[in-house]
This record gives C-alpha cells, structure tokens and sequence, in this order.
C-alpha cells in the first residue's frame, strides 16, 4: 500500500502544543516582570499577579496535555526501539541544559566568596560570608536533607533495577513510593530550614545566591517528586512493560541528576562556603 508504513520512525500529526507553549510561557514571563516591576502593557497598569497566573496555569496545561499525547503513543507502541533512542537523547540534553542552569549559580557563589567586594574594592577584597550573615551549620539539617536525598536515590534505582532487568512490578512500585515520601521528606526539611534562616534573599549576594541555588533544586525536587509519582501511577496501571519503560528511565535520570546537584550544593555552600 502506498501510505503504509515502513520505517521505524514516528512521523507526528500537527500539534497546538509548541505554540500553545510558547503563548503561555510569554505571557507568564510578562505577567511575572510587570508584577515584580509594576510597569504597564499595552498602555494599562499590570496590577497584581493575575497575568502571571493566567501564563503559569497555561503552561501547566500544556505539560499535562502534551506528556498525556507522548503517554498515549507510547501505549499505542508508536515507541519503537529507535524512537526510544531518540528520547533518551532527548532526555540527555534536557539535563544536560539543567546543569549548565546550575552551573551559573555556582559560578556567582564561587567568584564573590573567592574575590569578595567590599568598601575598599577592588583595591582591598570585603569578608565571605558577608559581615552579618550568620550561615547554617552543615551537620545538621542540610546534613540530615543529604542523607534523606541519597537514600530516595537508592530507592528509585532499586525500583528501577527490580523493574527494567527482573520485571518485578511489585518491586518498582515500592521502591517508587519510598522514593516519593523521601523526595517529600526533603521539601519539608528544606521549608523548615528557611523558616529558621537568619538571611533573606536580598541580604547581600550571599543570601542571593544561596536562595537561588538551593531554591532551584528545591523546585527541581518538587518537579522530580511529581516526576516519579506520575510513574508510581502508570505502573500501578499497568502502562509500562520491561521492554518500554522510557518515563521510568527518564525519571530515574532526573532525579539522579538532582542528587549529585544536591552533593555539591552541599559541600560548596554549606560546607566550603561557611
């Protein structure tokens, strides 16, 4: 037949997705840089976090319709073993773009607590950390938050193994279940230790970059705990065989790519960094 097929490749339809993307992470963007900034668009005053509501709940649909679309073609079998190449490559570059993400926030922590300003800069360098700030001991909760996280580590490695090499569903979901109530675990502590920081975000470049990089890969373990949960679901649904589990692979990655984030954050800034 003409409009057989006969490759292995999955040729998509059309998709709103992409645009629907686009639109809502720009209006997002706006609505967030008016609500900060109190600046008018289109000649109107943007008052209040509406706009940046109205872009972040569009960008949430869009996640959850276009990964549904990606789901349903893996249950189709559209997934063939060199589609599935090509989403672990996928994968690869998502996280690889993730750590360079990260990689700038290090590099602001690194260069201010080497080459600190102060009155006298550049003739004479400032303190690290800056005069007032009184940082968090590491052996207690970011120690117990280490400990809690390479544990969730272990759990979804163990679920994965059980899985993808015995096809022990049984397994899978329990290791997946453990690793969830950590990943929870660790977003608790973590609120906990904010709520007894003795810095804010805008005290100093020390409390700056220390919100922004530890609150990043806060945000990045509440992505990854959703992440796994999703996968708990499908296999308790059946979704995933031995031979196509790309979601679980997916989000055993990620959130491998959160612990090691986690290990440096850890000894950087609050072990070296004190």
């Amino acid at each position: 037949m003409a409009h057989a097929k006969n490759h292995d490749y999955h040729i998509l339809p059309p998709s709103i997705w992409p645009v629907a993307a686009a639109v809502a992470t720009f209006v997002m963007l706006v609505g967030g840089v008016a609500w900060m900034r109190g600046v008018t668009f289109l000649g109107m005053p943007v008052e209040g976090p509406w706009m940046f509501l109205i872009g972040l709940i569009g960008v949430f649909y869009v996640m959850f319709g276009w990964w549904a679309d990606v789901t349903h073609e893996g249950n189709e079998g559209d997934h063939t073993p060199v589609v599935r190449i090509g989403l672990r490559y996928g994968v690869i570059l998502f996280i690889t773009s993730e750590v360079m993400f990260f990689v700038a926030w290090f590099w602001a922590f690194f260069k201010n607590a080497m080459y600190p300003m102060g009155p006298d800069s550049p003739i004479k360098d400032g303190i690290w950390p800056p005069e007032g700030i009184v940082t968090f001991d590491p052996w207690h909760l970011p120690f117990i938050n280490t400990l809690v996280l390479l544990l969730s580590g272990v759990a979804v490695t163990w679920a994965h193994h059980a899985f993808a090499h015995e096809n022990d569903r049984k397994t899978a979901i329990n290791g997946l279940a453990v690793a969830v109530l950590l990943g929870l675990f660790f977003t608790g502590l973590q609120a906990l230790e904010y709520s007894h920081a003795a810095f804010g975000l805008s005290d100093t470049v020390y409390g700056g970059v220390f919100f922004m990089a530890t609150g990043f890969h806060g945000f990045h373990v509440i992505i990854g705990t959703i992440f796994l949960f999703v996968c708990l679901i499908r296999l308790m649904r059946g979704q995933m065989t031995q031979e196509n589990h790309i979601g679980l692979e997916a989000a055993a990655w990620y959130w491998h790519f959160v612990d090691v984030v986690w290990l440096f954050l850890f000894f950087a800034i609050y072990v070296w960094g004190r």
